[in-house]
């Protein structure tokens, strides 16, 4: 690996290998008014939750690398104490790229992105009608970390109301569906990411149960060469392996009975290609099996 020292880089080519790196970023598109009431809105991709009781989120209008200035949105806040962070998508991402353009103090994204403002509940700024949803917030802080060219300032709001569109909710309306929200994150450079298709993927989550570990799965399991370091979490994340019975009955299972016969004489091509199972079986979701597939080995 490469090593990159901050301190011994232009400021901008770290940020560059920064922003690719920690990536994808969502999105902050944060509408605000100034104290004359004109408004802004722009997004932001240093963004993310910090907590949920109270729900705090933080985005970082940082200062411009090229050439130290500030942003608007960052001289609204400090004005007003108030944002909506609204969360774009997949349908209106150039149209949030176009209001990212440095126009001029006064200038009404709204208008220049083509986006309709709708008046909020409990804040000043319009939130963008558009989006899936909106946080409607007030800034308990704003922290600068700096004042050269790329400085954060973080912008510490409590979002006091959320809006949610009806069509990206789940079947209980307690949750948000990712294929309807259609999300985008940003990456390094000119490039995005949209949160669809393949790249949705569901990983049981170790919080209630609590899984042996890798370190306590069988030795031929833990140095298998075919399976990979994400197998063999899954197969650690788990409690509680089949039973020897269980483990007999799937000797019984066709595919099993094929594999070990093709491959009779010879035993390391039999474990291999056991092994190769097993890993289909995770990557199927269907960790039971991939255990009892693996759990033969020991009898064979």
């Amino acid at each position: 690996m490469r090593t990159f020292d901050p301190k011994e880089l232009p400021t901008g080519e770290f940020h560059s290998l920064m922003l690719g790196a920690i990536a994808p970023r969502p999105i902050a598109f944060a509408s605000t008014v100034d104290k004359e009431g004109n408004v802004n809105l722009s997004p932001f991709s240093f963004f993310n939750c910090f907590g949920s009781n109270p729900p705090v989120l933080i985005f970082s209008p940082a200062r411009r690398v090229r050439d130290n200035t500030g942003k608007h949105t960052l001289d609204n806040v400090l004005e007003t104490g108030e944002v909506v962070i609204n969360i774009g998508n997949y349908a209106i991402v150039e149209q949030m790229s176009l209001a990212s353009t440095e126009y001029d103090k006064g200038v009404n994204e709204f208008t220049k992105a083509g986006l309709t403002p709708v008046a909020s509940t409990l804040v000043k700024p319009p939130r963008v009608a558009e989006v899936p949803a909106a946080f409607e917030c007030r800034v308990l802080e704003v922290k600068p970390i700096g004042n050269k060219g790329g400085a954060a300032n973080l912008v510490i709001c409590e979002a006091v109301l959320l809006h949610v569109q009806e069509e990206v909710l789940g079947g209980n309306g307690k949750t948000i569906d990712p294929f309807k929200l259609d999300a985008v994150a940003r990456l390094g450079g000119d490039w995005y990411l949209r949160a669809q298709g393949d790249c949705l993927f569901e990983l049981p989550k170790p919080l209630q149960n609590k899984g042996m570990g890798i370190d306590q799965l069988p030795a031929h399991i833990r140095h298998s060469g075919v399976l990979t370091g994400n197998n063999l979490a899954r197969l650690g994340n788990t409690q509680a392996i089949p039973t020897k019975a269980e483990v007999r009955e799937f000797t019984h299972d066709p595919l099993y009975k094929y594999l070990v016969h093709k491959h009779q004489g010879n035993p390391t091509e039999t474990n291999r290609q056991l092994h190769l199972l097993a890993q289909r079986f995770l990557e199927e979701g269907r960790v039971q099996e991939a255990w009892k597939a693996l759990l033969t080995i020991e009898n064979t």
